[in-house]
């Protein structure tokens, strides 16, 4: 089908959401079991349980047999109180990461109590567009703690101004809410998004042509078939280049391959093809971490070219991610969130 389309379904009873643009899938969300814990975006009430030795982090207390890691724990001491929000998914048998930074987060703007100011999205030029953006979020928070601050989201640019108003007042409203309920045991607040919510928040930019929201849309639209391709190492890439994707306990590792093209410039091509598109499957894959990449061979004058195309192909991927530099073995290196559970431990 063209087009930008949402498809909307269940996966084993539990949201799931695929955006996908002129048949290829460009983005997948799953809810993960019920025993995963709580993803990004949740809001805890915690309890500081203990200093973690050489990391200047501490342990907490989530409630419900949770753990989390804030990792500057300078100034906190056992029993005390925080307000914590989930930064990424915890790796097996460990603390969920976690943050004192709450951010609430809607379609068009960001209500950031602790980090006053009104921000506007630097993809919105048109300098009228700004002015009235910040007159929004200046009057949103008139009477507002001091220390609030608003980020107006790039989604936000030709939308009423009614709605945007509307968030505001709803999102400052919540941050009050929480940061009034700080004292009591250790707690659940605020649940992070399910994958239908964060599918209606966050791919609006450009906003889909069709919104599909029934049980069988992923049987109806192909996205069964694309899940299946994301559930094998292989990925093909042009010609007879391809990569395989694989994880370990330590890592996720990357390989190369031109196949059986033989041409002097086989190897730039699929280097420059992989590191197109490994963005978006590190992405489908919900794979994060330590990333090395074990390119096709190519001569050290190529390694610029091959750093750029990856460095733009992550412009477009919301899921931070940093280039760390080539080995002396000549694998590059990639440090990238953890945002996301793995596809395999979504779909169980």
């Amino acid at each position: 089908m063209k087009g930008r389309i949402v498809v909307l379904d269940r996966w084993n009873g539990r949201p799931a959401a695929a955006l996908v643009a002129d048949g290829r899938l460009l983005d997948l969300l799953v809810d993960p079991p019920s025993d995963a814990g709580t993803g990004p975006g949740a809001i805890h009430r915690a309890i500081a349980d203990r200093p973690v030795k050489g990391q200047n982090g501490f342990i907490l207390k989530l409630g419900n047999g949770q753990t989390g890691f804030l990792r500057q724990g300078r100034g906190i001491a056992p029993g005390d109180r925080l307000l914590v929000q989930v930064a990424t998914w915890a790796e097996a048998g460990k603390a969920a990461p976690v943050t004192t930074r709450l951010l609430f987060k809607g379609r068009f703007a960001i209500i950031t109590p602790g980090a006053k100011g009104r921000n506007i999205a630097r993809s919105i030029r048109d300098e009228a567009t700004r002015d009235r953006l910040a007159e929004l979020a200046h009057e949103a928070l008139l009477d507002a703690p001091e220390d609030f601050g608003a980020i107006i989201r790039s989604a936000a640019m030709d939308v009423d101004d009614g709605l945007i108003a509307a968030e505001l007042h709803d999102l400052r409203q919540l941050a009050e809410q929480v940061l009034a309920d700080a004292a009591g045991e250790a707690e659940l607040l605020v649940d992070g998004p399910d994958a239908h919510h964060l599918a209606w928040r966050d791919w609006t930019d450009p906003v889909p042509d069709q919104v599909f929201d029934c049980d069988g849309s992923f049987s109806e639209h192909g996205v069964l078939e694309m899940i299946d391709a994301l559930q094998t190492p292989f990925v093909p890439l042009t010609g007879e280049a391809s990569m395989f994707i694989e994880t370990t306990r330590a890592l996720v590792a990357v390989d190369v391959n031109t196949g059986g093209d033989f041409s002097f410039a086989a190897g730039l091509k699929a280097n420059l093809a992989a590191a197109r598109d490994l963005p978006r499957q590190l992405r489908l894959r919900g794979l994060g971490g330590q990333v090395v990449i074990d390119f096709a061979p190519v001569g050290k004058k190529d390694r610029l070219s091959i750093e750029q195309a990856l460095t733009r192909a992550l412009r477009s991927d919301a899921i931070d991610t940093n280039i760390v530099g080539w080995t002396p073995l000549g694998h590059l290196e990639l440090q990238r969130k953890r945002e996301r559970l793995s596809l395999a431990v979504a779909l169980a």
